[in-house]
């Protein structure tokens, strides 16, 4: 059941936005919403250390674009609820909150873009209920079960993911990024992205996200519960996906896009030569124009050749 609706102004949109609350798969999830309520629906999936704010270049325009635009705060983030324990953040469990908020706006079918994090759990969702998801958009996140075993044969994308690996210790990532009002984690926003992506103002925002009760720990809880699930060695993605990628990356390498792509039935990828991890606030016009046509019901056209950024 959705509680009480509150307008809200999207930057730099003139549209019309509201934020609510809903209770699904046993958790409340918080989300705002553009778009007729009759338009074929897609929802935006955030990663760490993020939350709905990271899609507001998105949100005006694919409403625009004749699209019903969700994008939640994921469980343990932001407004939404945080569970306690890691096993409340399963890769299967994260993904069914999506599924169920589907459920509850009414929508059988649904589009999906993800971004970080919130791409891992796209992919899964593809991969556990294709029959929900109409089209699917990753950016810059690889499949779930194609992680590890290129960490393996390549040291240098180690060395980008030792973050993750010290995100596996108790207490002690709470209070490393917790110090100096979040200082640590409002540096990793500004060093791995091009100037001024992230004002003053956003990084306060994310800071205040970052505050609320349970946030910090329940947000590195993902990471926590990620190595616990088992491996599976050939899942496909059949739903038509597009894997948008900022190849300034500093954390995730190409090769990941390259093999996770082989996992699709139907695949193609748009690059960006001078972008970051954040290729969608840093190239939002041309990324925006690549979700609308990936995400219309007509027929895809051929992969794009990648754009110079």
């Amino acid at each position: 059941m959705a509680q009480a609706t509150q307008k809200l102004n999207i930057p730099g949109w003139s549209g019309s936005a509201s934020t609510s609350q809903r209770k699904v798969n046993g958790v409340l999830l918080h989300y705002v919403e553009a778009g007729a309520a009759d338009a074929p629906l897609v929802i935006l999936l955030h990663g760490f250390p993020d939350f709905w704010w990271g899609w507001r270049l998105q949100i005006g325009p694919l409403a625009d674009a004749g699209l019903r635009v969700v994008a939640p705060d994921q469980r343990g983030y932001n407004l939404s609820g945080k569970p306690l324990g890691v096993r409340a953040y399963d890769l299967d469990i994260l993904a069914a909150d999506i599924v169920a908020l589907a459920d509850s706006l009414g929508a059988s079918r649904f589009r999906l873009v993800g971004h970080d994090f919130g791409g891992i759990v796209a992919w899964q969702i593809a991969m556990r209920h294709p029959e929900r998801v109409e089209r699917l958009v990753v950016i810059n996140a690889p499949h779930p079960d194609v992680f590890g075993s290129y960490l393996l044969r390549h040291p240098t994308q180690v060395m980008r993911s030792l973050y993750a690996g010290f995100f596996q210790l108790p207490l002690m990532p709470e209070a490393t990024l917790s110090a100096g009002n979040y200082a640590l984690l409002r540096q990793s926003l500004v060093a791995s992205s091009q100037k001024n992506v992230f004002s003053s103002a956003d990084l306060d925002r994310y800071e205040r996200a970052w505050a609320e009760p349970g946030a910090l720990t329940a947000m590195l809880n993902w990471y926590r519960a990620l190595p616990r699930r088992p491996g599976r060695r050939d899942a496909r993605v059949s739903v038509p996906t597009t894997v948008i990628w900022g190849l300034r990356d500093r954390f995730l390498e190409k090769g990941l896009a390259d093999e996770s792509l082989a996992r699709c039935d139907d695949g193609q990828f748009i690059g960006f030569d001078r972008a970051s991890h954040w290729v969608h606030l840093e190239e939002a016009a041309a990324v925006n124009a690549a979700l609308a046509a990936s995400l219309k019901p007509e027929a895809r056209q051929p992969s794009a050749p990648s754009p110079g950024g």
